[in-house]
């Protein structure tokens, strides 16, 4: 076998290069990663008594209410490392350069990924250790929920960061939508104990499918898991793809913000 044959593709050597330089800025601060994870585990805590009482999936909902609420608030991770690169003026020779759109794309958004993933694990972790969540019946299922809600969470951000034009705009934009988001989807109030009236909003919200699928996903629910994961594939999809317009029409140009 030549050598030939074992050199690794160049998009490939790229991406990677591009993912090591991305992972690095995610290790270099990691205190809203931190924030996003002590701040839900207090919230888990204080409210399962209460929800144990109302509900008789009570602590499922502590803990996957508060999960799906500051899983959003860390939408803002997502939007921030594309939106720092227009502020430091760099995107636009990141997209001068041999890179391809795609590899742009993934070295930027794998170690997001990766991030959210982990926020979203460790939270489970501690509601089944010290909230008293059962053990999730499907491992596997409860993956592939995480892994589609943190792709949601990808492409919602994406968007918000290829439309914002400073990081004021974008800090409002991303907490504002997560309030919203996740209080209209059932965070904080169940949404079976939500006004009829209420019920019918919450039809518009992601969360309320985010929610719904994580809770399906620990019962190991495969048919309550899969109609709202649908819907939120379509939904990181969409805001991708609008994402991927902008930036490739530039108008994420950093003379913009």
């Amino acid at each position: 076998m030549s050598i030939d044959t074992l050199r690794v593709p160049e998009p490939l050597i790229r991406a990677g290069a591009l993912i090591k330089y991305n992972s690095l800025l995610r290790l270099r601060d990691p205190s809203q990663l931190i924030s996003y994870l002590v701040a839900p585990m207090v919230f888990m805590v204080m409210f399962q008594p209460l929800y144990t009482k109302a509900l008789s999936y009570g602590s499922i909902q502590a803990v996957t209410g508060q999960l799906m609420m500051f899983s959003v608030f860390a939408m803002s991770i997502v939007a921030n490392s594309i939106f720092v690169e227009r502020e430091w003026l760099t995107w636009d020779r990141l997209r001068a350069s041999r890179a391809a759109r795609a590899e742009l794309l993934i070295g930027k958004a794998l170690p997001v990924f990766v991030v959210l993933l982990i926020q979203q694990a460790v939270l489970i972790v501690f509601g089944w250790a010290v909230v008293g969540m059962p053990f999730p019946k499907s491992l596997w299922l409860l993956t592939f929920a995480m892994c589609v809600w943190g792709f949601a969470l990808l492409g919602m951000g994406a968007m918000l960061a290829t439309i914002v034009r400073s990081r004021g705009d974008l800090f409002v934009a991303c907490d504002v939508g997560a309030l919203l988001i996740s209080s209209i989807g059932g965070a904080i109030l169940p949404v079976d104990l939500m006004p009829s009236w209420a019920q019918a909003v919450t039809k518009f919200s992601p969360g309320t499918y985010g929610l719904s699928m994580l809770r399906s996903a620990v019962q190991g629910d495969f048919a309550g898991t899969w109609q709202p994961a649908l819907i939120c594939l379509a939904i990181g999809l969409v805001c991708g793809t609008v994402a991927t317009f902008r930036l490739a029409h530039g108008w994420g140009r950093s003379h913009l913000v």
